[in-house]
Order: C-alpha cells, then structure tokens, then sequence
C-alpha cells in the first residue's frame, strides 16, 4: 500500500545538499532494521507476548486484572457476533499483525472475509486488520496512542477502539479517507461499528460481567431468530 507523506516532511531533505548522504543513511538504517526483524521472528516464542517496534524487540509485562477482564468481554462480544454472522475471525492478543515497519499483538483484531481467505491453519504472520483493540495500560498508553496510533491510521486499518478499562470509556476511532475521526468516546450508550456489519452494542458490555453476558445472550438469539 502506497502512503502518502507531506511535502513539509521531505522538503528540507529533498533541497538539500546532502541528500544522497541522508538516502545513504537511512538505507543502512531500514537494513539493520530489517535484520533486526528476522531475528525477532526466529526467536519469538508464543510463551510471551512480544512486539517489534521502530527498530526494538519490546517485551510487554503482565497485565492487570481489570485490563484483562476487559480485554476478554470484548473478545467475547465480537468473536460471538462475527462467528453467528459469518462476517471474518476475531483473535485476541497472541496474533501477531504484519505492518510495512512494525509488528504487533494488539488486545483484540478483526480480520473480514477476505483477509481469512488468505489465512490457513499454520498462519503465524497476519495481515494488517480491518478494526483493532487496544486496552490502555500504564506502560502502552504513549504506544497505543502514538506509533500504532499513526500505523493503523497510514496502513489501512478501518477502525480502532482504545478502551479505558480504569475510567469505563470507550474511544472510537473510524477511518475517513486517509485519516481516524474520533466519532465517540463514551462510557455508556450503544457503540456502532463501521467496519463489523450491523454491530451494535452496549458500551457498559465491555466493562461489567453481567452487562457482556446479557449482550452475548441477545447477539446469539438474535442469529438465531435469521435462521
């Protein structure tokens, strides 16, 4: 996928009379990059979970209780509704994505039809999703928020929610053109897909165990009453 990048960016590089040093640069920056990056992928394990970012092999921590009830509530919900819907695959967090630079293991992805069309059962490198997830901690909030945030933005990815687990608050992100648009951040009231045909459900669902059951139990007799 071609990216488009400002002309303000390259100006300065482009008119200077260093160019050819600068080009000669970051070649040799992008090859021990790329070096870096096969051996990330020969020695990951599925025993941690591992990003590769700018460069940098980075290990994440365990998480919290309340990220990871969260974090599953809305695997939950989606896995549900898009496996009752026929509409893709839902993974969680141990789903390594491909970008162009980077690698990721973002909390939860979804992948439409046409990307599963391209997955088998050894499939270890994913492609870029159509909507991702991400729950904030106190360690990724400036990732989530800034490189993944402006990688997801620039390589196609159609939606993105980061969630709040603390402070109840969904923030969603939907791709207009060639950028995100915040189009809510709520801690209540009902979230609407634009990636995920037809979901529709409760934010609370995300953060209280009673309210993501009662959303499942209405996705699953909804499927059911379409048959």
């Amino acid at each position: 996928m071609a990216v488009a990048i400002s002309s303000s960016v390259l100006e300065p590089i482009i008119h200077s009379a260093r160019l050819i040093e600068y080009v000669d640069e970051l070649n040799a920056i992008v090859e021990q990059e790329a070096a870096r990056r096969e051996r990330f992928y020969e020695e990951m394990t599925d025993a941690e979970k591992v990003e590769f970012i700018e460069g940098e092999v980075v290990m994440h921590s365990p998480a919290r209780r309340a990220h990871l009830m969260v974090r599953s509530n809305i695997e939950y919900l989606l896995r549900t509704y898009v496996s009752r819907n026929g509409l893709g695959e839902v993974h969680g967090e141990k789903c390594l994505c491909v970008f162009p630079r980077n690698d990721y293991e973002p909390d939860v992805v979804f992948f439409g039809k046409d990307k599963v069309t391209s997955l088998d059962a050894n499939t270890m490198k994913f492609p870029i999703p159509d909507l991702v997830v991400e729950v904030l901690s106190e360690s990724t909030e400036r990732r989530d928020r800034g490189i993944k945030f402006e990688d997801f933005e620039a390589h196609g990815v159609g939606e993105y929610w980061i969630v709040d687990a603390d402070h109840a608050v969904v923030e969603q992100y939907v791709r207009r053109g060639t950028q995100f648009e915040l189009v809510m951040k709520s801690n209540s009231g009902h979230l609407e897909s634009k990636v995920i045909a037809g979901l529709r459900v409760l934010v609370v669902a995300f953060f209280q165990d009673k309210a993501n059951r009662e959303e499942v139990d209405r996705i699953a007799d909804e499927a059911r009453s379409l048959k």
